[in-house]
């Protein structure tokens, strides 16, 4: 079984912020794959299925964002599941919005949910998928980009973006994270040079 976790924020009022880019990748492949990720367990909502023929456990955190690593543990421990089980999905304002990034393992940078993992599961050594939010102007506050509910032209590119992310974890989970990585880490065009892995 692999798990699959989404991270984000579970008010109402947080439902279509960057924040949540997560959950709303966790939902594209729920939709997707037809499972219903309802069912309260380890402090997060959970469906089980298969999506690619690999039996899944989708999960969204209901802690808040920076204690989302609680769940995650609790979660591996319930399923007797290894850290080459995980795979943990979140959005990055390092990366411009639109992109995905897939990485076996590294730092958390400045997001607390990823800190929060990393802290709660002992170890950097776990896949992630990271979903860019950035913004082509100068961000003022961090905090207050991620935490604001994305205007029309965002939730366009984002909606694309959540398209792209479903397929590549098909891909991962069908083909392996390396098949997955060469595809979809790409840099685009217009993305700049800077280095993504902080």
């Amino acid at each position: 079984m692999r798990l699959i976790v989404g991270l984000g924020n579970p008010d109402p009022e947080y439902q279509w912020t960057p924040h949540n880019l997560g959950f709303m990748v966790v939902d594209e492949l729920a939709n997707r794959n037809g499972i219903r990720v309802e069912r309260p367990e380890g402090k997060a909502l959970v469906g089980r299925g298969k999506i690619a023929g690999e039996e899944v456990l989708l999960a969204k955190p209901q802690t808040y964002m920076n204690l989302s690593g609680i769940s995650v543990r609790e979660l591996l421990a319930k399923y007797e599941l290894d850290l080459d089980a995980l795979l943990v999905m979140w959005d990055e304002v390092q990366l411009p919005l639109g992109t995905i990034r897939i990485h076996p393992d590294g730092r958390a940078g400045s997001h607390n949910g990823a800190k929060s993992v990393i802290s709660a599961v002992g170890t950097q050594q776990f896949a992630r998928l990271r979903l860019g939010c950035g913004s082509e102007h100068p961000l003022s506050s961090r905090r207050e980009h991620v935490l604001r509910p994305m205007k029309k032209a965002e939730l366009g590119a984002a909606a694309e973006m959540l398209g792209e992310a479903g397929d590549a974890v098909e891909m991962i989970l069908a083909q392996g994270l390396d098949a997955a990585m060469t595809k979809y880490n790409r840099r685009k065009p217009t993305e700049p040079e800077a280095s993504e892995q902080k």
